[in-house]
């Protein structure tokens, strides 16, 4: 059973700076990639920010500059954690973190949390 949980989310002022990070357990026997993932009420989700086994990250246009996609991998947990920084109301959304992953008997696919909120408000 793999279980992927992220936090970190919250109220943020315009501006300001918010740090995700998503902790994942379980049989995984190898990760392609990790990322995140939003939602806006209304929107179909997207990407944010991708990072792969080798370390190649992919953002969305909209979060270049502003938000930085990480990965470690210390102590057999795999982590990915997004830094938000100079945040925008448009960046409002539910926040997901995503695994493509090979897990122990099954073949590769995507593995999802359940989201944390992100409001940028003031």
């Amino acid at each position: 059973q793999v279980q992927i949980v992220e936090s970190g989310g919250g109220l943020v002022q315009p501006g300001g700076s918010l740090r995700l990070s998503c902790a994942t357990s379980g049989a995984i026997f190898s990760i392609a990639a990790m990322g995140w993932y939003r939602q806006a009420p209304g929107n179909q989700r997207e990407l944010v920010a991708k990072i792969t086994s080798g370390g190649t990250t992919n953002y969305a246009d909209s979060v270049k500059g502003r938000f930085t996609i990480s990965r470690s991998s210390e102590n057999a947990k795999n982590t990915v954690s997004l830094q938000m920084n100079s945040l925008k109301p448009d960046d409002t959304a539910v926040y997901y973190c995503n695994m493509d992953a090979w897990v122990s008997g099954a073949p590769r696919r995507n593995y999802w949390g359940r989201g944390t909120q992100v409001t940028v408000s003031s």
